[in-house]
């Protein structure tokens, strides 16, 4: 008799865990039917490392005295920028050391003359207010992204700040970037990884004169963000006739050549899309002229990336033939005696000057 019972106990538990099962299924394959209607929209958050810049400008009720004193506290606080310790200048220079890069802006294009006559184009490059705000040593560094290849010399990385502005349109997370660096919280941020022999102490001024007259640069920066274009300007196609039998394929790519055994679309071929706000260098420019008074470098070219009034990042160029063989100001320029407002390079025509002039005879 028991063991009878035990058969049916056993028979209805079995039942039951099948209609569980059943009914699970069912709901699942609800949600998967209708999964644009009872699943949210996946929210797009930022990355839990990333720092708040801007904060909310809410109403806080000060009066036109409050507003004026604050100013004043400021102003008081961040006049005199000093670096914190003194720069060690014992270091002798080679061609192996790492120097920082500066925050620039691109200002327009000018054009130039040479000794010999020849006219050269330049982008006018503007130094903006750049302090170092931090250092950080090969030990401590630990970025987010880690590279999959193996990092056999080791660089620290040292924050560069441009553009000073008012530390209340700023949240407290990000002006806790410039706590203990006695420089005022800058609107734009840098990063440029440095030999430790090159390490400056924050607070450090950085100006145009950190690269001299003759040498050559490398600008990173991003270009014209220019939306979905077509193959013609995208990737400079010519197109098709614009008569002679030709119907509403005057702009268009043609054939792509994907048929045959192939019948895909090979990878990298060249087709309409977003063109531009990418990210790119432009390496190997001379610089022919530098402003000590508004902090103008002129750099050989006009195809510098970006538009104009916006961020560029210029470095020591990387190009083997265009290295420095002679001594850089290391590990920055010092400012002590006075500078003349403008430094032409030897090449270079001054206007100041006597005119150009040439000999008949040959």
């Amino acid at each position: 008799m028991s063991q009878v019972l035990c058969n049916i106990l056993h028979k209805t538990a079995l039942i039951q865990l099948e209609e569980k099962f059943r009914h699970l299924i069912i709901s699942n394959n609800q949600l998967i039917r209708n999964k644009s209607i009872n699943l949210p929209r996946p929210r797009l958050r930022n990355p839990t490392w990333l720092t708040k810049k801007h904060r909310s400008l809410e109403p806080n009720f000060l009066t036109q005295e409050n507003k004026e004193f604050l100013k004043e506290v400021v102003s008081d606080k961040y006049q005199n920028i000093q670096p914190q310790s003194v720069i060690n200048t014992n270091i002798e220079w080679n061609s192996k050391l790492k120097r920082t890069g500066l925050i620039c802006k691109k200002i327009g294009v000018y054009p130039m003359w040479l000794q010999n006559g020849k006219k050269i184009s330049t982008t006018l490059i503007q130094v903006l207010d750049n302090h170092v705000v931090k250092y950080i040593s090969p030990e401590e560094h630990n970025p987010p992204r880690k590279r999959i290849e193996k990092i056999i010399n080791k660089k620290g990385c040292l924050i560069i700040g441009a553009e000073a502005a008012d530390p209340f349109l700023f949240t407290k997370e990000y002006c806790g970037i410039f706590k203990g660096s006695g420089v005022i919280p800058k609107k734009f941020l840098a990063r440029f990884f440095v030999s430790p022999e090159a390490v400056l102490p924050p607070g450090t001024l950085l100006t145009a004169m950190h690269f001299p007259v003759g040498h050559y640069v490398d600008i990173r920066g991003k270009t014209t963000d220019r939306g979905f274009q077509g193959v013609m300007k995208r990737h400079g196609f010519k197109g098709m006739p614009a008569s002679h039998g030709v119907t509403k394929t005057h702009r268009r790519p043609g054939n792509i050549g994907g048929g045959g055994e192939k019948g895909r679309v090979w990878p990298g071929t060249k087709m309409p899309g977003h063109m531009g706000n990418r990210y790119r260098i432009s390496r190997g420019l001379k610089i022919w002229r530098i402003n000590t008074k508004y902090n103008v470098l002129w750099v050989s070219g006009q195809a510098i990336p970006g538009e104009t009034n916006s961020l560029v990042y210029v470095y020591d160029s990387l190009v083997p033939s265009k290295k420095p063989t002679e001594p850089l100001p290391f590990p920055t320029f010092l400012h002590g005696d006075e500078l003349p407002e403008d430094i032409y390079d030897k090449e270079v025509h001054s206007f100041e000057g006597p005119s150009i002039l040439f000999d008949e005879s040959k």
